[in-house]
């Protein structure tokens, strides 16, 4: 062997590039193609949560007397905000809610207003379930006691 032979592999080694950098090279713009991928899935294909529904018609509904303790009685009337999307809505279902809520109640504490407010929050809670989501908000057009 001549010493040309000898040095030749050591010169095709040195002009060769190295093969773990080229590996390097590829998993980091892999990775870099993923998070990118992953990012512009979270900006601009993420679902995003539930939005508030948007408010439609505003059902009014004739008033009706219920009995209070005492011998009192309440003349109320209410108005259902419904939401855009909503499905037929049946007064019947907020006036036997409206019965069950107010029938018994004392007269002294439908004038205090915290006590109105309560009352209205529970009643609104108790059609949203009845109406699955279709009422909104309840309103008073009328409220008198006697």
């Amino acid at each position: 062997m001549t010493a040309a032979t000898l040095d030749r592999p050591a010169a095709a080694s040195a002009d060769a590039p190295e093969k773990g950098g080229g590996k390097k090279k590829l998993i980091v713009i892999a990775l870099v193609l993923v998070v990118g991928a992953a990012a512009g899935w979270w900006f601009f294909l993420k679902p995003s949560g539930p939005t508030e529904p948007e408010p439609g018609e505003v059902m009014t509904l004739e008033p009706i007397q219920v009995n209070l303790a005492d011998g009192h009685y309440l003349r109320v009337g209410i108005a259902l905000q419904l939401s855009a999307d909503a499905h037929e809505a049946d007064g019947s279902k907020a006036l036997d809610a409206t019965i069950d809520l107010f029938s018994g109640v004392d007269q002294a504490d439908l004038v205090k207003a915290g006590q109105r407010q309560e009352l209205k929050h529970e009643l609104e809670k108790k059609l949203h379930e009845d109406y699955h989501g279709d009422v909104l908000e309840v309103y008073f057009t009328e409220f008198v006691t006697q």
